[in-house]
């Protein structure tokens, strides 16, 4: 039989920095805007977020 070595996860189980994670979706985001024309949805989505916040 073939030895195989316990699977061990090659990261800690720590959580990401929040400027990790998000330095990582933005490049993703800015993609999906640019090919699907979505500027505008983002622009009503953040300004209805702002009023509901009181701003």
């Amino acid at each position: 039989m073939a030895f195989t070595a316990a699977r061990t996860s090659p990261r800690p189980s720590s959580r990401r920095h929040p400027l990790v994670a998000t330095a990582m979706v933005l490049p993703l985001a800015a993609l999906l805007v640019v090919v699907f024309g979505g500027w505008e949805a983002v622009v009503t989505q953040a300004s209805s977020v702002g009023v509901m916040l009181g701003r």
